[in-house]
């Protein structure tokens, strides 16, 4: 297995920053910095396109539990980098939503007919608000995956809403985003392959479900073996973790599953990088540090690359003790994210 150093940036350098000087920055508190290191020559843009949706916003009840002021927190944040460019998605089309969703689902959410045990189940309260959030949070994730393909890598700033399933939501999400963003780059023929990385704490179970038995697309979750949701789907590999799992035992499994998802040869990867592995995440159960998940995202991106494949990360949960904790998380994924696009070009034959 890599040892913790395995990823493309340099101990330290005089024109940039290594691992242990963007550990400084994560573990002492502070801001992540402009640049990880010099931008090499690459036929890809010097800056790496994402998405956002925050200006959408989602009305909650006096303390609901979702911390739904990490999205604006975390644009605010990477509006200061400048290799990356921020952009508002159109909202997801509904051709794209119902080649995952269900027609009478997607009506249910659409005109605000749920049942209320479903909309219990999603744990958001229906509005017309929800509807167009949960709409353009897919809609970043389809400009991501289209984004990636040009580009290398790309960003959706919200989306990782992995608990949807063809006919209904829940664990706070309504439409599965990465599901229809993947059927709607095979629709256009933009992909044949793909693969789901799913480093989340929970499962992604409704994106096992709506991918169960296609050969296709290869969907991986390492998880809390008994956190949420408490019946698994069958992921073509799941990769479970006993509460307190460490950094090595996180490690280890993300570079097996990094393995074995590469070998099926997918033509893009959607990295799910939920911030809620951490140590103090209210809901992950987990004792990995930030340097871990930085450490997680590193490897990612580097063996996507070295194996030429396109990266579209989507954020996922994080519940922190403070929100803090998980804006710092969630950004050093982007500013890992917006300094490794080095894959070649890897597009379907014509």
């Amino acid at each position: 297995m890599a040892g913790p150093n395995h990823c493309m940036y340099p101990d330290a350098d005089s024109d940039g920053f290594g691992i242990p000087r963007l550990l400084e920055y994560l573990l002492g508190g502070g801001r992540v910095p402009d640049r990880v290191r010099p931008v090499d020559s690459s036929p890809f843009p010097a800056f790496m396109r994402a998405f956002y949706c925050d200006e959408f916003v989602l009305p909650l009840p006096e303390g609901h539990r979702f911390p739904m002021e990490k999205y604006r927190l975390l644009r605010e944040r990477v509006t200061t980098y400048a290799d990356v460019t921020l952009e508002v998605p159109e909202a997801a089309p509904l051709t794209a939503l119902a080649r995952v969703h269900t027609t009478e689902y997607l009506e249910g959410v659409l005109e605000g007919r749920l049942e209320r045990d479903a909309v219990r189940a999603i744990g958001f309260p229906w509005s017309p608000e929800l509807v167009e959030r949960s709409r353009r949070s897919v809609g970043g994730t389809l400009a991501a995956g289209r984004a990636a393909l040009d580009d290398g890598t790309s960003a959706n700033l919200a989306g990782g809403t992995h608990h949807a399933f063809a006919h209904r939501g829940e664990g706070f999400c309504v439409f599965n985003d990465v599901a229809v963003a993947i059927r709607d780059l095979q629709a256009e023929g933009s992909v044949r392959r793909a693969a789901v990385v799913d480093l989340d704490v929970h499962q992604g179970n409704g994106t096992a479900a709506v991918f169960h038995g296609d050969d296709r697309v290869f969907t991986l979750s390492v998880h809390g073996a008994d956190n949420y949701p408490f019946r698994k789907e069958a992921s073509d590999l799941d990769l479970g973790l006993a509460d307190g799992a460490d950094d090595d035992e996180f490690l280890e499994a993300v570079e097996l599953g990094l393995e074995r998802s590469l070998a099926q040869g997918p033509e893009i990867v959607f990295y799910v990088a939920g911030a809620d592995p951490f140590e103090d995440d209210r809901l992950g159960r987990l004792s990995v540090t930030k340097a871990g998940l930085l450490e997680r995202d590193a490897r990612v991106f580097d063996e996507c690359a070295a194996a030429g494949v396109p990266v579209a990360v989507v954020m996922g949960g994080g519940y922190g003790q403070t929100v803090s904790d998980t804006v710092d998380i969630h950004a050093a994924t982007i500013r890992v994210a917006a300094s490794s696009r080095r894959p070649e070009r890897h597009r379907v034959p014509s």
